[in-house]
């Protein structure tokens, strides 16, 4: 079991995650919020930018419905994604414009968190994580 801890006095759980560029070479950071309504793994189009892909990448044009209307963003698989204290190659993401304003570059999806049990206890600030497949 691994634990991944965030802060417990901000609005939102924010963790920790890496993305890989093409190729493996070249890694990013990221502030991630911890959404489990959301059934995608999301990051803003202007990190993935930055790390060398394009839409012309994309595995296709997706569309989100939101409060202001319909957005539209695309699917994306990156070389390496890694958050939680985990690592997964070859990852779909979804890259999208999110609002701005909470100091977050994307969100942490159904789509990952799929492949774990676990526990968020948010008075210790820790996520308690167990990977469930191989």
């Amino acid at each position: 079991m691994k634990v991944a801890r965030f802060d417990p006095s901000r609005e939102l759980i924010v963790v920790d995650a890496q993305v890989w560029g093409p190729g493996g070479r070249e890694k990013r950071t990221l502030a991630l919020a911890l959404d489990t309504a959301s059934s995608e793994t999301v990051i803003m189009p202007e990190i993935v930018d930055e790390l060398g892909y394009s839409p012309r990448d994309g595995e296709q044009i997706t569309s989100v419905r939101a409060a202001i209307g319909k957005e539209q963003g695309y699917t994306l698989r990156v070389a390496r994604f890694a958050s939680l204290g985990f690592a997964v190659p070859d990852f779909r993401i979804h890259v999208f414009d999110l609002a701005t304003g909470w100091g977050i570059d994307g969100l942490v999806g159904l789509s990952y968190l799929r492949q774990f049990n676990y526990q968020i206890r948010s008075a210790e600030g820790r996520i308690l994580v167990e990977r469930t497949t191989a």
